[in-house]
């Protein structure tokens, strides 16, 4: 590994330096090179002569001495990283984020501290907690920036077995999938869903890497899970917004959905996602099934909490 991966600098370098290691020489048509490679994929002079930038001046970018590339570096160096729209996209970003001056408020003492940042919101609008259940049977729930569960409906919380026995401020995607028992057999496909899980992370860290919610997160899941570690060090950006997915839900057996991620107007960083299928198909039935069963659950956990101890059925 690179001995500078964790080290200081800037965003805009720990980028570079992850997605230089995603490019093996072969994909850009560069001999693999004699001898043993210390570090993963192109080397700073391969991937400079590439973008047609000398040495010095990509290692200055890299190590965060240099954070103003003109547009044409930054898509020389995108096509020489082989980077995908998404991606590239994400480049520019990290180069305007790295050329903003950092102003810092001081305290008495003189000594610089970080200006308060305001709590993003966790609130959904009344309205939003209609249309989820509106939308039934179709499972559909809110996440936040960093993928908490605000507000769901029956079965868009019970189609992710297991959650609904955490606690309401535990619930989040990205903690789900990676550290309850459940999620690895619930995924048919558990490899991309946590990929992207991160991915999602990875981009909001690129410009507010300093946020509370995002840094509690991640730091809790980089002590936990090797796994995420790994992903984390990759700096992998791309996230699928729509798509399919196969689930093995542990009450209504396999049933594959198509999902769309929805972003909502008014409540920054809010996300509602809703799951779908075919009136009239098995999936669909499924799904009216898991809101049924979802339905059932919720109730008879109302009349247990409402139920004197000595009337409670054996």
């Amino acid at each position: 590994m690179d001995r500078e991966q964790h080290s200081g600098g800037t965003e805009l370098g720990r980028y570079l330096r992850a997605r230089r290691a995603q490019v093996t020489p072969e994909e850009v048509g560069l001999p693999p090179g004699a001898g043993v490679r210390r570090t993963p994929g192109l080397r700073r002079e391969e991937l400079a002569t590439l973008a047609g930038i000398s040495i010095d001046y990509f290692t200055r970018l890299e190590r965060g001495k240099e954070t103003h590339p003109s547009p044409s570096v930054v898509d020389s160096l995108a096509r020489a990283l082989r980077l995908e729209e998404e991606e590239h996209d994400h480049l520019r970003s990290l180069v305007t984020h790295a050329a903003l001056p950092h102003s810092r408020l001081r305290s008495s003492a003189g000594t610089p501290s970080a200006p308060e940042r305001p709590t993003p919101s966790r609130s959904v609008r009344p309205g939003v907690k209609i249309m989820l259940e509106a939308m039934r049977p179709l499972p559909a729930h809110v996440v936040s920036r960093t993928g908490d569960v605000l507000a769901w409906n029956p079965g868009g919380l019970r189609l992710l077995a297991g959650m609904e026995d955490w606690p309401a401020r535990q619930r989040n995607i990205a903690r789900y999938v990676f550290l309850h028992p459940a999620a690895r057999d619930l995924f048919d496909d558990w490899g991309n869903q946590v990929r992207g899980c991160v991915a999602r992370l990875r981009a909001l860290a690129g410009t507010d890497p300093d946020a509370p919610d995002l840094t509690r997160l991640a730091g809790d899941l980089l002590l936990k899970s090797p796994e995420f570690a790994r992903l984390w060090e990759r700096y992998d950006v791309k996230g699928n917004s729509y798509g399919r997915k196969t689930f093995h839900h542990p009450d209504v057996g396999d049933l594959t959905l198509g999902y769309q991620s929805l972003q909502l107007e008014g409540a920054p960083g809010h996300r509602m996602v809703v799951y779908h299928a075919e009136p009239g198909s098995a999936e669909y039935d499924a799904m009216v099934l898991l809101d049924l069963a979802a339905s059932d659950s919720a109730h008879a956990s109302r009349t247990a909490l409402h139920t004197p101890q000595g009337d409670r059925p054996y």
